[in-house]
């Protein structure tokens, strides 16, 4: 008889090269569900699936783009089961659209490995940036993107040689990248009778502050339905916070809900260029969003029509009484409009 400890890896397990895969998930109707129950977005076509055969041709639903993100992000958590923060995202691009009954495979790689300079009176730490590519049933690739979680080091006093300049982590996205994901394949026409804001009617400069805010709830079962596997999340006791850490992805599509009420005509997110976490969010804060329009890109009809829409987001988290308020996510990204 042997006994076996069921945990996460350390700093010090990590090595260049490193891959692993997890359970491939189908994406239901049920998880579909529970994306809209959690965050009340109000992107049209995930929402509206007569909408969503008309324009995109498919007899599946229109997956919310951030569901796939979401389950893709928790293939990849054995590496961060220990993780104290995730600091960033970068180069996501999403290659093709996903739907309802699509079947994600994520495989992960260990791409850089950085320990962070001793602090007096603080365990050492390291940072593990990641690649991460998801394939659809049919051996498409769907994602690519890398994110960056700090993980402790089994030895407090660990001193290891890894170094490595992180800030050369992710591919940099231009415009004709973003360009080349845009399905070329959907018919727009009807969305010329959906009110609200257009992207025709946007300039670069438009910067939107939405008043309302919302509540972080149902963050350990986001965390379940994700596969995620970050103790943080689910055990209080592991978080440095003292109370459940709230998986950076909730705060970033409650900010991404937040301003499909600014910009009501964003077909799908395309890209992120950059996401920086840099503060933590615990259950029960209060999330408010402002968002700028950097660039306005018109489309011709033979690039698939609309426009791209450049955002730069910032959200910022409420708590306490009396209370008090910090800047928690910095995100830029690219949406496709019409």
């Amino acid at each position: 008889m042997t006994d076996i400890d069921i945990s996460g890896p350390w700093f010090e397990d990590f090595h260049h090269g490193l891959e692993f895969d997890a359970p491939a998930v189908t994406l239901t109707e049920g998880l579909a569900a529970l994306h809209q129950a959690t965050f009340g977005d109000r992107l049209r076509l995930p929402l509206d699936h007569h909408a969503s055969r008309r324009i995109t041709g498919r007899e599946a639903p229109l997956a919310h783009p951030l569901l796939p993100i979401n389950v893709a992000i928790g293939q990849s958590t054995w590496a961060s089961q220990r993780v104290k923060a995730n600091l960033f995202y970068r180069g996501l691009s999403l290659l093709r659209p996903v739907h309802l009954g699509d079947t994600l495979y994520t495989r992960t790689r260990v791409v850089g490995l950085r320990q962070n300079k001793p602090q007096a009176g603080r365990a050492a730490t390291g940072i593990v940036a990641l690649e991460m590519t998801t394939t659809n049933q049919d051996g498409e690739r769907v994602l690519h993107f890398w994110r960056c979680p700090m993980i402790p080091c089994r030895d407090p006093q660990a001193r290891t040689p890894h170094a490595d300049d992180l800030d050369a982590i992710g591919a940099a996205l231009t415009v004709d990248a973003v360009r080349a994901v845009v399905p070329r394949a959907w018919t727009l026409a009807e969305t010329s009778g959906w009110s609200g804001r257009k992207a025709a009617q946007l300039a670069a400069g438009d910067r939107f502050k939405i008043e309302p805010r919302d509540t972080i709830t149902l963050a350990p079962e986001l965390v379940r339905s994700s596969l995620n596997m970050a103790m943080a999340h689910t055990d209080a006791r592991l978080s440095y916070l003292g109370e459940r850490l709230v998986y950076g992805g909730h705060t970033i599509f409650m900010g991404f809900a937040q301003i499909t009420r600014a910009l009501p005509n964003i077909l799908s997110v395309l890209a992120w260029e950059s996401c920086d976490h840099t503060a933590p969010v615990v259950e029960n804060d209060r999330i408010r969003t402002e968002c700028t329009v950097t660039h306005v890109v018109p489309l011709t009809e033979a690039q698939g029509g609309g426009a791209l829409l450049r955002i730069e987001a910032l959200c910022h988290a409420a708590r306490g009484a009396p209370e008090t308020e910090s800047a928690v996510l910095d995100w830029k990204f690219w949406a496709w409009s019409v």
